[in-house]
């Protein structure tokens, strides 16, 4: 798909790519096509002109939108191996994660620069933190303005001729950061192969229609951007401030627009109305989350299930979610080429065109350990029953968070998790926790009307009913804003001790 976008780009150059939203949410174009074109074949020059080739590292620090797809689409086409830096994750693991992935030079835009130099106060106060990229092992160059201190810019005027285009599907493609310490990081390595297949997963999955093949998409991620521009259509970064989204969504009316479960709790917190298709990912999404999103004027809204290992995985609808009334959380039945089992411990695997070639520095292995519980129903749809390891061990009794979370999500319900709390000094030891339900009401709803709506799911948890009900706001973390499951019971501890 990657060739064919940018065959897609040169074919109607003048037609607007990439859109912004200025505060009013009207739209401005960050870009053509024939510019993101252009800026590809340009980056691509240029890393050609410093050496580099097929097989080769390159670490990339830009942030998201035409710059990145542009570097993308270079990578790509040289047969270059990109590391994608989370500037979130501290500069102790982005070091140990580098030196895993060995990159033989690392493109940063100026933002990511001043957050590793002279703007590092300020990006503590938005939690990014680089090290000093000159201090990586490898040499950097700057991509888009170069402001002072910034290292040298990459050539956007070297020679085009002499420029290869690499097509070996079994080479990597991509690395991507998501677990482990600064002694073991651990990394996902997909293949020119693995994430062709993940886009066109993603195109069948979003069935773009051909008479609304111009409307415009919004949403910002990689998946989105690729597909959405092949077909012809033009997409617009969300604006960052939920108020600005909202202006956003009425003045562009998009035909399918793909936000996050956090993103969405903002953007309807804001009175957002919405159309066409919504599309939700990257952290769970409830079906009250989904009915919602619904009732504020979209035709459908879709929870999709995704891993950084395989994307996508499986997609539900907000009817079919809301008609499920088993135990755990409904998140469909697995895309076509997706192959599901459990394990002998309940776990999910899962396999498929789209899934990871191997972590760095192991072994390939077709079948993906997903870390989530789970259970396939007698529609063979695949039911999550929570991660393993946010099992809670109450009265040597395992509780498995995700079994009944999604049964929390009443109306009034903005976000809940169950987390365990140790039970005490000398249960402690044993291991022993209390089981805490965390509920973060939506805007205007009372406790004591969460309290009476609350009552009849908590009465049908059984064993696992939570030893205490606390309404707070839940901690997110990360890049996807998940709940912070750790940060989430260090809050239920501290209140039930009464420190706060």
């Amino acid at each position: 798909m990657l060739d064919r976008l940018d065959h897609a780009l040169r074919a109607r150059p003048e037609r607007p790519a990439v859109l912004t939203a200025t505060r009013t949410g009207a739209t401005r174009v960050r870009a053509t096509r024939g510019e993101l074109a252009e800026l590809a074949d340009a980056f691509a020059a240029g890393l050609h002109a410093r050496g580099l080739r097929a097989g080769d590292t390159v670490g990339v620090a830009v942030r998201p939108g035409p710059r990145a797809l542009a570097v993308l689409l270079a990578l790509w086409r040289l047969g270059l191996r990109g590391a994608v830096l989370d500037p979130g994750a501290g500069p102790d693991v982005l070091r140990a994660r580098l030196a895993l992935a060995g990159p033989a030079l690392v493109l940063a835009d100026a933002t990511a620069q001043a957050a590793a130099g002279w703007a590092r106060p300020l990006a503590r106060r938005a939690r990014l933190a680089l090290p000093d990229l000159a201090s990586l092992g490898a040499p950097v160059a700057t991509v888009g303005p170069r402001l002072p201190g910034c290292a040298p810019a990459l050539d956007r005027g070297a020679p085009r001729t002499g420029v290869p285009t690499h097509g070996d599907c079994d080479a990597d493609a991509v690395i991507v950061f998501t677990s482990g310490t600064t002694s073991r990081p651990r990394a996902v390595v997909h293949t020119r192969a693995s994430l062709a297949a993940g886009m066109e997963s993603v195109c069948a999955l979003f069935g773009a229609d051909p008479a609304r093949a111009g409307d415009p998409v919004l949403g910002g991620t990689f998946f989105v951007l690729v597909p959405s521009l092949t077909h012809g259509a033009p997409v617009a970064l969300p604006a960052r401030s939920p108020a600005t989204l909202v202006r956003q969504l009425h003045r562009l009316r998009p035909r399918d627009t793909y936000l996050t479960p956090p993103q969405l709790r903002e953007a309807l917190r804001s009175g957002a109305r919405f159309g066409g298709r919504v599309w939700t990912g990257s952290a769970p999404a409830s079906a009250e989350l989904l009915s919602r999103v619904c009732s504020a004027g979209a035709e459908q809204a879709w929870g999709v299930y995704a891993l950084t290992e395989l994307f996508p995985a499986a997609a539900v609808e907000a009817r079919e979610k809301a008609a499920y009334e088993g135990p755990g959380d409904l998140v469909g039945a697995p895309l076509p080429g997706v192959a599901a089992r459990t394990d002998e411990d309940g776990q999910l695997l899962l396999a498929g065109p789209a899934a990871r070639h191997r972590y760095l520095g192991e072994e390939p292995d077709p079948w993906v350990a997903t870390g989530d519980r789970a259970r396939l129903d007698g529609a063979g749809r695949i039911v999550l029953e929570g991660r393993s390891k946010d099992m809670v061990l109450r009265r040597a009794e395992n509780i498995y968070p995700g079994l009944y979370e999604p049964a929390l999500h009443v109306p009034g319900v903005e976000l809940a998790v169950l987390v365990g709390v140790p039970a005490g000094r000398d249960a402690e030891s044993a291991g022993d926790e209390r089981l805490v339900a965390l509920v973060q009401p939506q805007r205007g709803a009372t406790a004591s009307e969460l309290r009476a709506a609350l009552a009849k799911p908590l009465g049908r948890m059984g064993s696992a009913r939570p030893d205490a009900v606390l309404f707070a706001d839940i901690p997110l973390s990360g890049r996807s804003r998940k709940p912070n499951r750790a940060a989430a019971s260090a809050l239920a501890a501290a209140r039930l001790r009464g420190d706060r």
